[in-house]
């Protein structure tokens, strides 16, 4: 049943013909860098050098190299028919007839409960965005902006007024990453040309970062959310350890690279204050040299002329420095509290090839609703309907949530969700557990 014989050329059918018949085991056994396939519908596609040319970034369809990828696939697509001609010459085969659709042991029901479940939310429109929305969004980012350079140019640069100016530029950063996340996520227009271009007027001219570094780590943490070595946003770069796994392998191989033990007090030192002023700032502009993305970088300056236009004479270059600096730091603690709270208290572990509902479900939660934390949160309180429907428009997630909650008690997969405090707490909570662990292994192990 398969391909059988010798390859000549990575990827390539063993047999040589322009199509084959394969089993999982064959697919699997092609999931290097240099040889990836993957299956799309029972359908299997050598993507091995398409990979370098995919739109969302070669990491994250490699991260599907050897598996079934299809709702993945459907996930992340809005629009099926345009891909699939992308699809089309690389296909070099299908499963054979008596393999089963699922790789890995998935349950059949679940996947196709959950398609199901897409299906009826698709007829009934949810993945329809209103414009009005958005627009009103962008709207009070422009007014919270024009408002905290108002408040300094008409009545002074004041300690007291310079602080209500940052909170006010702090908020409108915060916003304006909501914002491009909508866009970023092609969930606002029909066509996705539409969504990359305000994307990157958004993430570009309203926050002076990229849309290209942007998607090419966001999207390798829906794909493989919360797993070690394909989502970005849990590579800690051995300042902390987290779940239940990394600890404990950290303190058998006598990793002390960190106190680790004390990582829940250091993390609000380390955390909150440091990553987008330092890590982030620094991160976005070597990615946009380094890989020459010269249109995100002329996006990016358009906001950095603007802001030192607007705020050099009032401060002067030293001072405007600073004041940007420090907007930044409070912007960066809005922006860590509110998105590791969804997902370092959850399940991080090394690649367990779950489907898609149970991998999205054990590595997130959600908060629970109201006017303030959809605004505070900029909806991901949905964090786990967030994750299952990543093109949907944001505002239509309290539409679906009652679903998905019924659809995982009737498959027994847990549906968390906590007041905004909890999950607040829960992540210090989860690093002193990690620590702990780390301590016990490395003192014991």
């Amino acid at each position: 049943m398969g391909g059988g014989g010798q390859q000549t050329e990575p990827g390539e059918p063993a047999s040589g013909k322009a199509k084959g018949v394969y089993t999982w085991e064959e697919v699997q056994s092609h999931c290097s860098r240099n040889d990836q396939w993957l299956v799309v519908d029972r359908k299997v596609y050598n993507i091995t050098q398409w990979a370098k040319r995919h739109p969302g970034g070669s990491r994250v369809i490699g991260h599907y190299a050897g598996e079934d990828a299809t709702e993945a696939f459907t996930a992340f697509h809005p629009d099926l028919k345009f891909v699939q001609k992308f699809l089309k010459p690389l296909l070099i085969g299908e499963l054979a007839a008596t393999e089963p659709s699922q790789d890995r042991d998935k349950n059949a029901a679940l996947v196709q409960d959950f398609e199901t479940l897409r299906d009826q939310v698709e007829k009934k429109g949810l993945f329809r965005a209103q414009p009005l929305f958005f627009f009103l969004h962008l709207g009070h980012i422009i007014l919270i902006e024009a408002l905290a350079w108002l408040i300094v140019s008409m009545w002074g640069t004041g300690w007291i007024l310079t602080l209500l100016c940052s909170v006010l530029l702090a908020t409108a950063q915060s916003q304006a990453g909501w914002l491009q996340h909508d866009f970023g996520h092609l969930s606002v227009f029909k066509k996705s040309s539409w969504n990359h271009l305000v994307h990157k007027f958004v993430i570009g001219h309203l926050k002076g970062a990229s849309a290209n570094w942007w998607n090419h780590r966001h999207f390798q943490h829906h794909a493989k959310p919360n797993i070690f070595t394909k989502d970005p946003d849990i590579n800690m770069l051995n300042v902390f350890v987290l779940g239940q796994t990394q600890p404990v392998e950290y303190g058998i191989k006598k990793i002390k690279n960190m106190p680790y033990n004390h990582q829940h007090q250091y993390f609000f030192l380390v955390g909150p204050p440091l990553l987008i002023p330092i890590f982030y700032n620094f991160n976005i502009m070597h990615t946009m040299i380094t890989r020459r993305y010269w249109v995100d970088l002329a996006w990016a300056m358009t906001y950095y002329l603007r802001y030192f236009y607007c705020y050099a004479p009032l401060y002067g270059v030293f001072g405007s420095v600073a004041l940007f600096f420090f907007v930044r730091f409070l912007e960066s603690h809005w922006f860590v509290w509110v998105t590791q709270m969804n997902h370092i208290p959850m399940d991080i572990d090394h690649e367990k090839h779950k489907d898609w509902l149970t991998i999205q479900l054990q590595s997130t939660c959600n908060i629970e609703q109201s006017f303030f934390n959809d605004w505070f949160s900029g909806h991901l309180n949905f964090q786990i309907e967030h994750h299952l429907f990543p093109t949907m428009p944001r505002h239509n997630y309290h539409l679906v949530a009652p679903e998905v909650r019924a659809l995982c008690e009737k498959h027994g997969i847990p549906y968390q969700e906590k007041t905004l405090w909890r999950g607040l707490a829960d992540i210090v909570t989860s690093l002193k557990t990690s620590g702990d662990l780390w301590l016990d292994a490395y003192l014991h192990k």
